[in-house]
């Protein structure tokens, strides 16, 4: 056992002598070093160099230096057990003088072994159940202070369920008070929203003795939901028996918010590829059907039974590719012409022709914002945007309502973006608000709303892509858009625009007819994988004139470039397999840098750009074309020599 080490304070010689002695004969009781400071100088000193367990301070009647010792050592923190030895053991006088710590006194006058020996022992065990308090104490202050400032929600009841003690974070979130809650149940905060079973399991659990987690839908004081995921045990006292019970709760609405968009954004991602590849196969085989047709027609008399037959073929395959059209809108992959615009102009202009769309029976209303700024957009997808919104709007109002279109400058921040289904970034955008006052949309059918082919009307009224094509054209320009709507309380959708810098306006590329007669005779190596399309184009090419060198793809195409005298156009697919048209134009380009291409295909937007195709607006023709536009394009491209029409 290590001995105590003992400090006495003080300049009487014989007194130092004195305690030693009665230490010594007493080693049995009490294993004690005794150590002598005789001035308050020396005292401090040794106390820097070594700890001590006990002090010994004489202090005769009119002397503060002990006094003044003894306060400094209880003030800079230094937890050190006292016993004044005194003249009488005044112990009003010695509380006086201290003030504070762990304390004892003995008089001189009737000092002896035993009574040193035990005043000691109960000084230090006096001192140590101190030390423990204080520590007990700051540890409870410690825990009360992090469940005080816990960012999850704490709650204790009793056995019964009652709520004892609430934290603020839990006020926060829920809205009641401490004084609120207290004495009321936590089904204060159910919501109905699940069934009986998960409670019967809470409480199966936590009445067992054992810790219950899961996922709560609870509501707040002001009827609001909130996702809740919570752990609840039950507090035992020291003889096992359950008396408490304390629930610890994380807020996981907002997590659980973006975790749905980013499920949904997938699933409209993953959509929106199937669409786009579903619209290239349509388009191969809407354009086998028109250049059948357009050649069948060529090939009949006018007036012929046939005629009008083959006008309704032609007819159905344009409403059909307006179809995939919708579906390269909500795919994203529409062909655009992007210019910077004042939304203003352009929505005016489009509200002009509303009204013949939605009827008489539906008042319609514009109120432009002002200060709007510019936006980049493509205006004919706008109108489109706009056009389905109304149509939508229509649908819902059977018998009659008001229809308006908004516009307004808005610049976002955290505040206002918080809490919005969608996820928008800060910044500086033009909002168009189109609302009606139409029967609303359901609550179970508002996260689909945008999906392909979803629908409420009946059988017949749509095809379930009007507002799939609003969402694809949206996100296409780089937009954001929220619906909200109620059963009976109409619809609001609104359309966020990224403003740009520009005041300018991008100058537009107008597609004008040759006057230069349609057909030729140069020769045209046509390149495309599939077969159908291919044998279709090139008779109606060589009936044009041309002479026509046919090739299933890239590879074999270059090779026939490179054995051929004379190709004065090359007719490409974009997506082939082997190689790529935009591969092909640059291997063309070593060896033929004077040949023209013109691509087809019917995919379009973003991934011909990613086959490295040059320019949208003036070699590129969208699947399903007619022969005509075909033979269009053909003319201009052969009749230009502009070298930006070949891949640098």
């Amino acid at each position: 056992m290590t001995p105590l080490r003992v400090l006495l304070v003080g300049d009487h010689e014989e007194d130092f002598f004195l305690i030693r002695e009665m230490l010594e004969r007493n080693r049995s009781l009490i294993a004690a070093d005794l150590e002598h400071a005789r001035s308050l100088e020396e005292a401090r000193e040794l106390m820097q160099h070594r700890p001590y367990g006990l002090l010994l301070f004489e202090h005769d009647a009119g002397d503060d230096e002990a006094v003044r010792l003894v306060t400094d050592l209880l003030h800079d923190g230094r937890p050190v057990p006292f016993i004044l030895l005194t003249e009488d053991a005044d112990e009003k006088t010695v509380a006086d003088i201290i003030g504070g710590g762990t304390w004892n006194c003995l008089a001189k006058s009737r000092l002896d072994g035993a009574t040193l020996v035990r005043t000691i022992h109960n000084t230090v065990a006096l001192h140590s159940l101190h030390l423990e308090q204080q520590s007990a104490e700051e540890s409870l202050r410690k825990l009360s202070r992090a469940v005080e400032q816990s960012a999850d929600t704490v709650v204790i009841t009793d056995c019964q369920g009652v709520i004892e003690y609430v934290n603020p974070a839990f006020e926060a979130l829920t809205g009641y008070s401490r004084d609120e809650a207290h004495g009321k149940t936590p089904r204060i905060l159910k919501s109905g929203e699940q069934g009986p079973e998960i409670y019967q399991e809470m409480w199966k659990a936590i009445l067992g003795g054992n810790v219950f987690r899961g996922i709560l839908v609870n509501r707040k004081k002001n009827g609001e939901l909130y996702y809740i995921e919570e752990s609840i045990c039950p507090i035992r006292d020291v003889d096992g028996k359950v008396t408490h019970f304390i629930s610890n709760g994380r807020d996981l609405t907002e997590r659980l918010r973006l975790e749905a968009q980013l499920l949904q954004a997938q699933k409209m991602d993953a959509v929106g590829r199937l669409a786009g590849g579903v619209a290239h196969d349509f388009n191969n085989l809407l354009t086998i059907i028109t250049s059948y047709s357009e050649l069948a027609l060529d090939s009949v008399p006018h007036n012929s039974p046939l005629e009008s037959k083959i006008h309704e073929i032609l007819q159905a395959a344009r409403r059909a590719a307006e179809l995939t059209r919708q579906l390269l809108a909500f795919s994203r992959k529409q062909p655009q012409a992007l210019r910077v615009v004042e939304l203003n102009s352009v929505v005016s202009t489009i509200a002009k022709t509303l009204p013949r769309l939605i009827g008489e029976d539906i008042d319609f209303s514009l109120t432009p914002g002002e200060d709007l700024g510019p936006v980049r957009i493509d205006p004919v997808q706008l109108e489109q945007v706009l056009m389905n919104l109304a149509a939508n709007a229509r649908d819902a109002m059977p018998q009659g309502g008001h229809l308006q279109i908004e516009t307004s400058d808005v610049r976002l921040d955290d505040d206002y973006i918080h809490g919005k289904p969608a996820v928008i970034p800060r910044g500086h955008y033009a909002l168009i608000t189109v609302s009606d006052d139409g029967h609303g949309i359901p609550p179970e059918d508002l996260p689909h709303v945008f999906e392909p082919f979803y629908t409420t009307k009946p059988s017949g009224k749509g095809t379930g892509l009007g507002l799939a094509t609003v969402y694809g054209i949206v996100k296409q320009n780089n937009g954001f858009i929220w619906v909200y709507g109620e059963p009976g309380c109409g619809t609001i959708f609104k359309i966020y625009l990224p403003c740009v810098s520009e005041r300018h306006h991008l100058s537009e590329i107008k597609e004008t007819e040759s006057h230069n007669e349609l057909g030729g005779s140069e020769t045209i190596l046509l390149v495309e994988d599939e077969a159908s399309v291919r044998r279709a184009t090139a008779e109606f090419l060589r009936l044009q004139g041309y002479n026509v060198i046919e090739a299933r793809d890239g590879v074999d195409a270059l090779a026939l470039a490179k054995e051929q005298n004379a190709i004065h156009l090359v007719v490409s697919d974009v997506v082939m397999p082997r190689m790529s048209g935009g591969a092909l134009a640059k291997e063309v380009a070593r060896v033929r840098p004077d040949t023209q291409f013109l691509f087809v295909s019917g995919y379009a937007g973003k991934t011909i750009l990613d086959h490295k195709v040059v320019d949208l607006e003036t070699n590129f023709l969208q699947k399903p074309y007619t022969l005509r536009q075909l033979s269009s394009k053909i003319r201009r491209a052969l009749d230009t020599a502009s070298p930006t029409s070949r891949p640098k």
